[in-house]
């Protein structure tokens, strides 16, 4: 009789914790109140995910196609942002470090002739510490040993001038691309709240500014 009772309440358990689970397990709501969550409203795409219709498809993208030099510049969408490319390049892709057409324009010693936006002094500075592997695998930044490269400050870190375009910044495109003046996906709402005046034409990254709270070896 006891062992009949036993099994009787692990029945009765088992059940409660079986509504349990699937009430637990109601679709997520919007608004708390039984609304389901459809597919179609997780995506950037309002049709059904199971069939290309006539009704599916995408705003096209239609990027700028001005020469260089001709184009209206694009402001940035936050203080210091990369600049968006306003003008066409065909032609101009792929960037390799031996074949980069940007800075026929964007040198900052031609730049104000060819009314395009120079590169800042950062993109004249190289961070990286002279780096050397020893025949015995060791590794020194700086003439020191290391066993970390990636050390807790930046005492492997070294600031060096130059008069040119650095070479870990010859690929432009990494960080500049070209917009498309009319796709819109979704509603942008964003405001950017600039800390320099010229923020939105303009990078804040030189002289002293970009030397700002760095103290590492020279």
């Amino acid at each position: 009789m006891k062992t009949m009772s036993k099994i009787t309440i692990g029945l009765v358990t088992a059940a409660l914790l079986f509504v349990g689970c699937n009430e637990s397990a109601t679709p997520a709501t919007n608004d708390g109140v039984g609304k389901t969550v459809t597919e179609e409203s997780l995506g950037l795409r309002k049709t059904d995910l199971y069939s290309e219709t006539t009704e599916t498809f995408g705003d096209k993208a239609r990027y700028n196609t001005a020469a260089a030099g001709t184009s209206k510049k694009i402001k940035r969408a936050f203080q210091d942002a990369p600049p968006m490319v306003p003008h066409d390049v065909e032609g101009m892709l792929p960037i390799t470090i031996k074949d980069n057409q940007c800075i026929a324009c964007h040198d900052p010693m031609v730049a104000a002739d060819m009314g395009a936006t120079p590169y800042p002094s950062s993109h004249m500075t190289n961070f990286r510490a002279a780096t050397a592997i020893a025949s015995d695998g060791r590794i020194s930044k700086n003439g020191v040993a290391t066993d970390n490269t990636s050390a807790d400050g930046l005492k492997n870190v070294s600031i060096k001038k130059q008069s040119t375009l650095v070479g870990a910044r010859f690929n432009c495109s990494q960080c500049h691309a070209p917009q498309s003046g009319d796709a819109l996906l979704v509603e942008n709402n964003f405001e950017a709240d600039f800390t320099s005046a010229d923020g939105a034409t303009a990078s804040s990254w030189n002289g002293t500014k970009l030397m700002e709270g760095i103290d590492t070896t020279k």
